[in-house]
């Protein structure tokens, strides 16, 4: 059985040459096409497709918005947005909004058929380029401080707050570091105040916690 597409782009000569690409691959239906992302949820409401193409900039209701009222109203369909735009924004909102997949309109198309497929079996599929933004965001949303042990100590405060929890004492961490005793006593009491905590035990509860050590 066909996989049942629909594609939604408000430029007739784009739907035309997807029209004409996907119908020449074995196994793939274009059903339906909207100019306009109001027409593209009346059309996945009343046909229900596995899977529509959604271009981002539609006229009179955009592809993020669009891609949302469809995933809602049609269980099991997925949503691959086909953009120009390799702009965070408009991929982290389509994303949030749903979607399966997000390709750049310069992709080749089997890259494009692959997504498609990639859909169907319940995971994403994101353009090379689409994956470098959306892994440079998570890590730059990592660095800015959220609390964790990576983020608020220097790697020395890390390495010092593992030997705390791992039960030695400020004697043998200094031997071990090569450092004196006061300097560990420094590390400690910088380490406590960064993260607000009072005690050995509450140390290495957090250390286990934040992947520091182990049991």
């Amino acid at each position: 059985m066909s996989i049942r597409i629909l594609l939604a782009d408000d430029h007739k000569i784009v739907r035309d040459g997807l029209r004409s690409l996907l119908e020449k691959e074995e196994g793939m239906e274009v059903i339906a096409e909207a100019d306009t992302g109001r027409a593209a949820v009346r059309l996945a409401a009343l046909l229900a497709p596995e899977v529509v193409l959604m271009d981002i900039a539609m006229p009179e209701l955009n592809g993020i918005e669009a891609a949302r009222q469809i995933i809602a109203a049609v269980p099991g369909c997925k949503v691959i947005a086909l953009s120009m735009h390799a702009d965070k924004r408009y991929v982290m909102e389509m994303l949030k909004a749903g979607a399966s997949g997000y390709l750049l309109k310069d992709s080749a198309f089997e890259e494009l058929a692959h997504a498609i497929r990639t859909a169907l079996d319940n995971r994403t599929y994101l353009s090379p380029q689409v994956s470098e933004l959306v892994i440079g965001d998570y890590v730059q949303q990592l660095q800015k401080g959220n609390g964790s042990a990576f983020s608020v100590l220097s790697p020395r405060e890390r390495e010092v707050l593992q030997l705390l929890a791992e039960g030695n004492s400020t004697a043998q961490i200094a031997a071990g570091l090569h450092v004196s005793v006061k300097t560990v006593e420094t590390y400690r009491q910088h380490i406590m105040e960064k993260l607000n905590i009072r005690n050995i035990a509450e140390l290495t509860k957090y250390a286990i916690r934040e992947g520091i050590t182990s049991l």
